[in-house]
């Protein structure tokens, strides 16, 4: 161009449909790289939606798929881990070689979309947060506070933060999906606001009791209202919004006591209350649920 005195173009310079042609077989085809190396690219990238019934479209959104040649011998890989609970079906799963490595997520489970940590951080600098920048030795004993892995500042009170933290997520000044995990050996709090963790509902209990209340159950039991009287049907995100239900991610589940039935809670009130509990009201083979 500098040559030939020519202005400079870059549509003659460049083939316009290169990058489309290969994004187009790239889809089709579920190969994902250059058609030339059909045998180095990845493939079953791209899938069509599987459409039989709700349920399939639901499972296949939800699968998980392990990178691992599906000829290993190596058996640890497809079977059951204890990190798996509540996050990972036991079930589903296929037959035949891919037994184990692909996996789905359980019904409940949720994958955080992620959200901005900006108003965590204002939050904790309105709460009583101490900055770096002004670092005192008395400071050595304090808990750090990490906003996605960046420390933020130090707090002298860690326990009555995260309690705040905890009732403004239930009752939703908070978003739903941040983890709280105050890790006391540590001296150290974390908080999580990013995408890709995988979260699980839990009931919310307080005081040893659930949050969830009888009125509750009628009202999500309810027809759809039809006249303006109508009483309102409970709907999932009323329960998150109201702080019945709360969302814990496998990080802030190792903090917190989860019970795994109400007579769980009903023993534990038993012993709150008495110091002892009723041997002969827990039947010997009620101990393995």
């Amino acid at each position: 161009c500098v040559e030939t005195q020519k202005p400079f173009n870059i549509n003659s310079a460049v083939k316009s449909t290169t990058i489309t042609n290969g994004l187009k077989y790239s889809l089709a085809t579920g190969n994902w790289g250059d058609q030339k190396k059909a045998m180095s690219a990845k493939a079953g990238v791209s899938q069509v939606l599987n459409r039989y019934t709700f349920a399939s479209t639901l499972s296949h959104l939800r699968r998980c798929n392990t990178p691992i040649g599906r000829d290993g011998k190596i058996a640890k890989p497809r079977q059951l881990h204890n990190t798996h609970w509540g996050m990972v079906c036991p079930a589903e799963t296929p037959e035949g070689q891919a037994c184990g490595l692909v996996k789905n997520l359980a019904l409940m489970a949720y994958i955080s979309v992620g959200g901005p940590s900006a108003p965590i951080v204002e939050f904790l600098e309105e709460w009583g947060l101490e900055n770096l920048e002004e670092y005192s030795s008395d400071m050595a004993k304090a808990t750090k506070v990490f906003v996605n892995g960046v420390w933020q500042g130090v707090h002298r009170d860690p326990a009555e933060l995260v309690q705040t933290i905890k009732a403004l997520r239930r009752k939703g000044d908070i978003k739903e999906e941040v983890s709280i995990v105050r890790d006391v050996r540590e001296r150290e709090l974390r908080l999580f606001t990013d995408a890709g963790r995988v979260c699980r509902p839990l009931f919310v209990v307080e005081d040893q009791r659930l949050a969830l209340r009888r009125e509750h159950v009628e009202a999500l039991q309810r027809e759809d209202p039809v006249e303006e009287d109508d009483p309102p049907k409970l709907k999932w995100s009323d329960l998150v919004e109201n702080g019945i239900v709360e969302y814990l991610d496998a990080e802030e589940e190792e903090t917190v006591m989860i019970c795994m039935t109400p007579e769980d809670l009903e023993t534990s009130r038993q012993f709150a209350e008495t110091g002892t509990v009723n041997q002969e009201a827990i039947a010997s083979t009620a101990t393995v649920k």
